[in-house]
């Protein structure tokens, strides 16, 4: 693997995540709501759910050896390196319709995900 530490890194793991414009907006709003200003938002993906692999979003204001981050607009992107493999290309978007409201995840590395959409093999 290459390591993320060394300058220039920014750039290489600019395609680890991809924040889209709404959800950055939407992720500022609850981190200052929290009324904390070292929070991130940390993407990982954990063992688990019907596929397999299930993702996890939540703040986060630890830093971990080996985290890739990535600026959104001011709200920092965490992903750990285990995870990083499998959210390589992904999209992190935020719904307000009237058919669904959350955050959701395009994942091009998925092969297979259920019908919640919460997990993905």
């Amino acid at each position: 693997m290459t390591t993320s530490a060394q300058t220039g890194s920014a750039e290489t793991t600019a395609k680890t995540v991809v924040l889209t414009d709404v959800a950055a907006v939407k992720v500022k709003a609850l981190i200052e709501q929290e009324g904390r200003d070292d929070l991130r938002l940390r993407v990982a993906v954990q063992p688990g759910g019907c596929s397999g692999l299930r993702y996890q979003l939540f703040f986060d204001e630890r830093s971990l050896d080996g985290d890739i981050v990535n600026d959104f607009g001011g709200v920092e992107v965490v992903v750990d390196r285990m995870s990083a493999p499998y959210l390589t290309g992904a999209t992190i978007d935020f719904a307000d319709r009237i058919d669904a409201q959350g955050f959701t995840i395009d994942n091009p590395n998925a092969q297979n995900s259920c019908a919640c959409g919460d997990s993905f093999h």
